[in-house]
Formats: C-alpha cells, sequence, structure tokens
C-alpha cells in the first residue's frame, strides 16, 4: 500500500467533527419533533391521520433521495455536495420553524430531507477519502461515525422535550441554523477536495425510484386507516412496488444509471445492506416505542424520558468507541454483524415482556443495555462492509446505497410496527394495559427483524473475499484498500 499524502496532517481529525455532527444531524431531525407533534397539531391544525407526515415528509424526502445524493457526490465532488445540502438542511429548517401553514410545515420537512439526502453520503465519501489509506485510523472513524447516530436519534427525543417544554416547537427547528452556519463556514478549509467527473444524470431513475419508496411507505402508514384488506391499500401497494421495478429497469437500459446495477455483485455488498435495513427496521421501532411506553405507560415527562435514555445512548458511544473497534479487528466483521443483531433481538424481546405496571429499572433499562450493546457490535462492521465493497470512484453511490438501506428500513420498520402496535391495542390512550400489549407486540416484532437481520447475514455474508482487488487510487491520489474492515 503506497503511502498516505499528508499522513500527520492533523485538519483529518477535525473533518471528522463535520462528518460526525452531520451523521448527528441527520438523525437527530428524524426525532427532534415526537414531543413537539401536540403542540404543532394544535396550532398548525393537522388533522390526526395527517400529523404523522411530518416525520414522513423528511424520512421519504431523505430515502429516496439518497441515491441521487450519492450520484451527485460522485459527479460534482463529496465536497461541494456536502456544502450545499447543509445549506438546503438550514432553508428548510427556517421554513419549517416560521410555518403557519400545513403544507408549509410538510414542505420544510421535506426540505429538510433533500439537505440530509445530499449531506449523508457526502459525508461518508469524505470520510473515506480522508481515512480510506489507513485502515487502523478509518476502524475509529467508522466507530466515532457511528456512535453519532445513536447520540443524535436520542438527543433529539430529550432536545425535543426541553425545548417544547420551555420554548416553542419552532425551536425544534431553528436549533438546526446556527449548527449549519458553523460547519459552512469550517468546511472549505478542513475539508478535502475532489475534481468533478464528467457524466449525466439519470432523472427519471431518481424520480421512480423516489416516487416507489414514497408510495411504498404512504400504503404502510395509511393502512391501519385504510385497512389492510381493502383495496386501496394494496392498489397503493401495487403502485410503488411498480414504480420500484421501472427504476431497475431503467437502471439496466441506462449507459450511466443513477445506480449501476452489477454493484450488488460485489462481495459482501448486498449482505451488508440487508444487515443495515433490517437493523434500523428492528431499531427505530425499538426507540419510538420505548419512548411512548415511558411517557404513557410508565407516566414520564418529555424530559425525564429523554433523560431516561440516556443510558442507553452512553453505552453504544462507549462500545462504538472503544469496544467495537477491538473486536472487528479481532475477529473480522461478519461475526460481530450476526451476533450483534442476534443480541438486539434478545433485547427487543427482552422489552416485549414489560408490565403496565412495571418499572424503568426492571423493565426497561436492562434490556434496553443489552440492545443498545447489539446495535453498537452490528452497526460500524455493517456500514464499513457496504462502503469498502465497491469501487473507490463509487464511493459516493455506495454510501448512498447503505444510508438508503438504513432509511428505507427506518421508514418501512416503524411503518409496520406501528401497524401492529394498533391492531393489539396501542390505540387505546389512557388504557396503560392496552398500550403495554401494542408496545410489547411492536417490541416482538422488532425482535423478528433482528433476528432475520442475523440469519441473512450469516448466510450472506462472505468471512473473506475469494480475492482480494489491490488498492485503488482515490480522487485524492490515496491508495484505498479494497476490504477496510
Amino acid at each position: 500500500m503506497s503511502t498516505p499524502t499528508n499522513p500527520a496532517d492533523p485538519r483529518r481529525w477535525t473533518a471528522l467533527v463535520l462528518i460526525a455532527l452531520a451523521q448527528f444531524m441527520v438523525i437527530m431531525d428524524t426525532s427532534i419533533i415526537g414531543v413537539a407533534l401536540p403542540d404543532m397539531q394544535t396550532d398548525l391544525g393537522f388533522s390526526q391521520e395527517n400529523l404523522s407526515w411530518v416525520f414522513n415528509a423528511y424520512v421519504v424526502a431523505f430515502g429516496g433521495l439518497l441515491l441521487l445524493g450519492g450520484r451527485l457526490s460522485d459527479l460534482f465532488g463529496a465536497k461541494r455536495l456536502f456544502t450545499a445540502g447543509w445549506a438546503v438542511l438550514a432553508a428548510g429548517s427556517l421554513t419549517a420553524g416560521l410555518a403557519g401553514e400545513v403544507w408549509v410545515e410538510l414542505a420544510g420537512r421535506a426540505a429538510q430531507g433533500i439537505g440530509a439526502a445530499l449531506i449523508a453520503p457526502s459525508a461518508l465519501t469524505l470520510l473515506m477519502m480522508l481515512f480510506g489509506a489507513r485502515p487502523k485510523e478509518l476502524t475509529k472513524a467508522f466507530a466515532l461515525y457511528g456512535a453519532a447516530a445513536p447520540a443524535g436519534g436520542t438527543a433529539g427525543v430529550f432536545l425535543g422535550g426541553v425545548i417544547t417544554q420551555y420554548a416553542s416547537w419552532p425551536w425544534v427547528f431553528y436549533i438546526n441554523i446556527p449548527i449549519a452556519l458553523v460547519v459552512l463556514i469550517a468546511t472549505p478549509s478542513v475539508m478535502p477536495s475532489a475534481t468533478a467527473r464528467r457524466g449525466s444524470i439519470d432523472w427519471t431513475g431518481a424520480v421512480t425510484v423516489t416516487a416507489g419508496l414514497a408510495t411504498v411507505v404512504y400504503a404502510i402508514v395509511r393502512a391501519p386507516e385504510t385497512g389492510w384488506a381493502s383495496a386501496r391499500t394494496w392498489l397503493v401497494l401495487a403502485a410503488g412496488i411498480l414504480l420500484i421495478a421501472t427504476f431497475v429497469a431503467v437502471q439496466s437500459k441506462r449507459r450511466e444509471p443513477l445506480m449501476r446495477l452489477a454493484i450488488w455483485w460485489a462481495p459482501n455488498l448486498a449482505g451488508a445492506n440487508i444487515a443495515q435495513l433490517l437493523m434500523a427496521a428492528a431499531w427505530i421501532p425499538m426507540w419510538f416505542f420505548l419512548n411512548l411506553y415511558l411517557q404513557q405507560v410508565l407516566g414520564l415527562g418529555a424530559f425525564a424520558s429523554g433523560s431516561a435514555l440516556l443510558p442507553m445512548t452512553v453505552a453504544i458511544m462507549v462500545m462504538m468507541i472503544v469496544l467495537a473497534p477491538r473486536l472487528i479487528a479481532r475477529f473480522g466483521p461478519k461475526p460481530l454483524i450476526v451476533t450483534g443483531l442476534l443480541a438486539l433481538a434478545g433485547g427487543m424481546l427482552w422489552l416485549s415482556f414489560a408490565r403496565a405496571d412495571g418499572s424503568f429499572w426492571v423493565d426497561v433499562l436492562p434490556a434496553s443495555l443489552l440492545a443498545a450493546a447489539g446495535m453498537s457490535l452490528a452497526f460500524i462492521p455493517s456500514l464499513g462492509t457496504a462502503l469498502s465493497s465497491a469501487r473507490p470512484e463509487e464511493g459516493g453511490l455506495a454510501a448512498g446505497i447503505v444510508n438508503t438501506s438504513y432509511q428505507v428500513g427506518s421508514a418501512l420498520g416503524l411503518a409496520a410496527m406501528t401497524a401492529v402496535a394498533a391492531a393489539h391495542g396501542a390505540r387505546e390512550l389512557g388504557n396503560p394495559t392496552a398500550l403495554t400489549n401494542g408496545f410489547s407486540a411492536a417490541f416482538l416484532g422488532a425482535a423478528v427483524l433482528a433476528a432475520a437481520g442475523a440469519l441473512a447475514s450469516a448466510l450472506t455474508l462472505r468471512t473473506a473475499p475469494a480475492s482480494a482487488p489491490a488498492p485503488a487510487e482515490s480522487e485524492t491520489g490515496q491508495s484505498q484498500p479494497a476490504e477496510a474492515l
């Protein structure tokens, strides 16, 4: 392996702070609005059935446009897209905070999602540019980056409660603006630049995949109201699947597709993305319903509920930063992914036994710590495997794919488990027993998804590639390993 350019440049760690902050922010923006929703409903006039779109407008735009964000990152350079994404996120946050009508609020949330879709893949591409030629540092960088995700999720719940209780709901959006300004000022001096590449943008592919994912999510989210057996539910779901099939067909014929289908033949890429998708499909519902259990069953306030999730967040951050890199170096990624997903499933299963008259110390803390350990073990190796399996020149695409897998898993998993919870009593507000039954069903369903992820990983991931390609030259002239983890 060739000697990296500027190996002692201290700016790469400053850049990593900004990259981790990007991951923190895009995940925080999915969770910070939860506690504020009732106040937003009152002030803006949301109907009960449309209120969930304050969350879904962000997630669908984020997940649906990540592939386009990855492609744009490869064509125009990750640094440019990273900067543009933060500018769009700030504008969307301002719009959402100032909104006086439902459609303006949803437009602001969608704009936030578009900004996040530009930030996330470009951030991962920048991480690989900075650390890809330094395997030991790369593992540490992934650990810090990975720890930022659960920290952002829990910080969103905690800050959302504090801001809503002591300020007002628009400030859950305004908080993004000064952070975005700091990043925009710092980025030019610390982030590496890359030469723009020639190539076309597959707008047809971008439209069909975004519309397809949005339609599928919409069908699942609306199914509890319209009924799973209704023709409307299945027609909308079929339309979404048809759009996604159209996207795949377009990709197979395009000379410069949004997603080169042959990338899926890269060793371990498909398996790592399946692990990320099912991990998110289990983790996000657990976090969502655990917060509801703490508030609606155990009676904790918004501030206390956010505080109750801090031990889980601290555990994840410590294990990702301290423990996971050492275990990856010793055992390799596959055993950690499988073991982590099984531990995550065990934590969910434990939570499914939560009682209506339970307590945080008995019913929540031990199970949540087991789930946190599982997430800590599985997240970093599956992310690193997905990124390092692609060609260096397709780093943005690989980052877009793995982020898409996680966000689509989040949206579909939460939609499906919400339907499961509703079917088992979670609609009966004020009835702790019924609520607990519904939440327990959701935890059990999430456990099944995590266990399915462990099985899929065991069957699809290779312990080591059959052959390891020679290191390739990256955009920055640095040698990047074919297998980083």
